[in-house]
């Protein structure tokens, strides 16, 4: 298995220097050789392949003494960039579905990577980082590597720097629960599971919306090109990635205890994509981060032995869980009311417990779908009133 593990870096002065100018001639190459794959088509009608470039680069070292200044590894790497940018636009014009998207040159400061593909490019040393061209970097090791270290891409994030270890290992076997659950995420809650379990929704980006736009109303007014300008940016650059930093430890967290109680997760096969077209909703599912949160899982499930399943999200809010009746509803109701069997519940959990059964449709699990519909909690009768007032 495939594992990322990712570490703050501390460089000095002198070596955020080297770095930064690093990812300058990084990106300079990456629209040099997008630049020439463009014009060699147009001239010959073929494609120029990354062997051929990576002649041009070694005959380029010789004349521009810049390229001397990066690890040779990282400059190839480049290439491969390129090499893939290229596979994915040609696989979307496959596909035929919207803009292919050609691959486009990068501008100043939209370049915040690079690799060093193997080493002895870079190698850890007593908690320390050391990159050929670079020197030693201070690094927090916050946890232990475990694996086999394959590459290593150090990333610029605002003002901060980090390191980003591929590792390669076997997962160690354990016990696997043999319980099942079913998961309904929503922006009520978060997520609502097929036992009851409810997850609160944190929305981190709703909390510090207020605070967001008025920063990125203070750059908007700040003259381009100017330090006042870059300092703010800086600060809107920080915000954005203590949002996304809450966001992924929650999602981490959440991801871990459910893997860790549940030996079969049942989720829905979401297009969240084409639910980002409703506006009304957009802002809301991107600060919930659904589609993150169900690759952690599944990442997380696939570690531990779980089984990960996915289904068919059609009318799980609408069927009732008990008896199967079709029960419409608006988006505004929010309790399940089965005029057949009677059954009440909240309609995140009614949707959890049909996930979980459309999963564990004939199979060993379904047995216990009677118990299932029936133990979930239900509304008393002085609910069921308030409800329907």
């Amino acid at each position: 298995m495939q594992k990322t593990y990712k570490y703050r870096l501390y460089p000095s002065k002198a070596q955020e220097v080297k770095l930064t100018a690093a990812l300058e001639v990084c990106r300079v190459l990456y629209n040099s050789c997008l630049l020439d794959r463009k014009n060699y088509f147009e001239s010959t009608g073929k494609g120029l392949s990354r062997i051929r470039q990576q002649e041009i680069l070694t005959a380029d070292k010789k004349r521009v003494l810049l390229l001397n200044e990066v690890h040779s590894q990282v400059l190839q790497d480049v290439l491969f960039r390129i090499e893939r940018a290229y596979k994915g636009f040609f696989r979307r014009l496959a596909e035929k579905q919207g803009k292919a998207g050609y691959p486009r040159l990068k501008n100043e400061g939209r370049y915040d990577s690079i690799t060093y593909p193997q080493e002895p490019g870079f190698k850890i040393e007593a908690g320390k980082l050391r990159l050929s061209k670079i020197g030693q970097i201070k690094m927090r090791m916050h946890r232990d590597i475990v694996g086999q270290v394959k590459t290593c891409t150090i990333r610029r994030d605002g003002n901060h720097w980090y390191a980003c270890f591929s590792v390669g290992y076997e997962p160690e076997k354990r016990l696997i629960p043999d319980k099942a659950v079913g998961i309904d995420v929503g922006l009520k809650s978060f997520a609502v599971l097929s036992n009851g379990t409810e997850i609160a929704n944190p929305r981190y980006l709703r909390k510090t919306e207020k605070k967001l736009k008025q920063t990125q109303r203070s750059l908007s007014q700040k003259k381009k090109g100017g330090s006042n300008r870059r300092k703010t940016r800086q600060i809107v650059t920080s915000l954005h990635r203590k949002v996304r930093n809450q966001r992924l430890d929650f999602h981490h967290k959440e991801s871990r205890k459910i893997v860790n109680s549940f030996g079969l997760i049942a989720v829905e096969d979401l297009k969240i994509g084409n639910m980002m077209q409703n506006h009304h909703l957009s802002k809301s599912i991107t600060d919930a981060g659904w589609g993150g949160f169900l690759n952690i899982l599944a990442s997380k499930a696939e570690e531990a032995g779980c089984r990960f399943e996915k289904v068919d999200p059609r009318n799980t809010s609408v069927r009732c869980s008990r008896c199967g009746e079709s029960v419409p509803k608006t988006l505004a109701v929010r309790i399940h009311q089965c005029p057949l069997c009677g059954l009440v519940l909240d309609r995140d959990h009614n949707a959890a417990l049909n996930i979980l059964q459309r999963a564990t449709a004939g199979t060993a699990e379904s047995y216990a779908w009677g118990e299932v519909a029936h133990s979930g909690p239900s509304l008393n009768q002085e609910a069921m009133s308030l409800a329907a007032w």
